[in-house]
């Protein structure tokens, strides 16, 4: 077992990654270089961390040109972090990228409200896609 599975086997960092959280994406603009930290929703697999992004939004567009980004899930009282680093994947099939927009926005609002707008019209908007990213990097703290 690697180092990343040890960190992700941890009983904290599962209970961590399976509470509805905002994360922060982080994406570096391939031109310049420039960081860009944004809030995001996510579904986490066990494997893979999944995030609905439009490919209208700065983040779609920076993961698209460079795929190497930061995803930082963390809490206070007590501190606990779990920060994921890697080279990510834009899923644009429509039918994954439902599936997967539905199971994250289920997290956040529900099964009810997970069926009414504005949620359904996200789940098949044609620009809506999803940012995989299995970790190569997994650091995780608390205290």
């Amino acid at each position: 077992m690697n180092k990343t599975d040890k960190v992700l086997k941890q009983g904290w960092v599962k209970e961590l990654l399976a509470e509805p959280l905002l994360a922060r994406l982080g994406t570096a603009n391939p031109a310049t270089a420039q960081p860009h930290v944004t809030p995001v929703w996510f579904a986490w697999d066990g494997e893979c961390i999944y995030i609905s992004a439009f490919i209208s939004t700065r983040k779609a567009r920076e993961v698209s040109s460079n795929p190497h980004i930061s995803v930082l899930i963390d809490v206070d009282n007590p501190t606990r972090a779990v920060l994921m680093e890697g080279k990510a994947e834009v899923i644009t099939e429509s039918g994954a990228v439902s599936r997967w927009s539905e199971i994250i926005y289920t997290r956040y609002v529900g099964e009810k409200d997970v069926m009414r707008d504005p949620y359904q019209s996200w789940v098949h908007d044609t620009e809506n896609r999803i940012i995989k990213l299995r970790p190569e990097h997994v650091y995780a703290w608390k205290w």
